[in-house]
């Protein structure tokens, strides 16, 4: 037989995996034009893209965009702490792990069912310093000891929603307590016109960390479309210029803000608490077609 123009151009005969998980129905769908590569939905909602032969490789916007974070986080290569709240496929443990080898990661993700699906259909690298605990994020924050993490991503959805108690300022005193003073935490929010949980995101963090940045595509920024915003947050300078320069030549171009501008973004919304803390928004059925 012939070889294939395209090596990493996948077998018509590999088949989705579906299987029912805590989260609801999981499916991964194989990549048509990258040979060992998925993506995860649940309910029908994507969650996240892997590559296997190249786990470098971000598919997903807002994936690109903590790709950057991480990237940024420390020196080339330097190997981080890392804690990542929502495991999903694992692409940004993978990630950390092929581009900082080395690197001691904890994940906690919920959906234990979810979890063994991962690691059995799309393996980890049995060399990467990577554990996942089954329980709930903010319970598994809580085990992160004192000044542990370089960078910690919250990346966590239930039903396509941020749970409540993991938009509080009682959740960011967590991250803060878990995080060494240099450290970073990044936060993978959804929301979409008016932009009020957005808003009052912003409020919160800029309550517990002294430098904010806010990562996004400019028609959800002004509110015209339901999206992604990636929220970057430090007691220490962020690398803006870099960050600014790294969004604006992906592929799906995105603005940063930062400074007076993100102030003024706010809009004077005040800071979540958990008792008035709300899920994030659930997006409108159009997002997924």
């Amino acid at each position: 037989m012939g070889r294939s123009r395209n090596p990493r151009r996948r077998s018509a005969a590999v088949e989705a995996v579906v299987e029912p998980v805590d989260g609801g129905l999981a499916e991964l769908v194989p990549d048509p034009d990258r040979g060992r590569a998925w993506t995860l939905l649940i309910d029908g909602a994507p969650q996240s893209h892997v590559d296997l032969d190249d786990p470098a490789y971000l598919s997903f916007e807002y994936q690109r965009r903590l790709g950057h974070v991480i990237d940024l986080a420390a020196p080339p290569g330097r190997p981080l702490h890392a804690v990542h709240l929502g495991g999903g496929a694992l692409t940004l443990a993978r990630y950390v792990a092929a581009t900082r080898p080395r690197s001691t990661q904890q994940v906690v993700e919920r959906d234990a069912e979810l979890v063994q699906l991962v690691r059995r259909e799309l393996p980890l690298d049995p060399n990467a310093r990577i554990r996942v605990r089954s329980v709930d994020a903010r319970e598994g924050l809580a085990k992160v000891p004192d000044g542990w993490a370089d960078l910690i991503v919250s990346d966590v959805f239930s039903g396509a929603r941020t749970p409540a108690h993991l938009t509080s300022v009682e959740f960011l005193d967590e991250v803060l307590r878990a995080l060494k003073p240099s450290g970073v935490y990044a936060a993978n929010l959804a929301d979409g016109p008016p932009l009020a949980h957005l808003r009052g995101q912003i409020a919160t963090a800029a309550g517990r960390f002294g430098e904010l940045a806010l990562i996004a595509d400019a028609a959800v920024l002004r509110g015209k479309r339901f999206g992604n915003a990636v929220l970057v947050a430090s007691g220490l300078p962020l690398p803006v210029a870099e960050l600014t320069r790294r969004a604006a030549s992906d592929p799906h171009p995105a603005r940063v803000e930062h400074g007076r501008r993100l102030t003024d973004f706010t809009g004077g919304a005040l800071p979540v608490t958990d008792a008035a803390a709300v899920a994030s928004p659930a997006p409108p059925p159009s997002v997924f077609r």
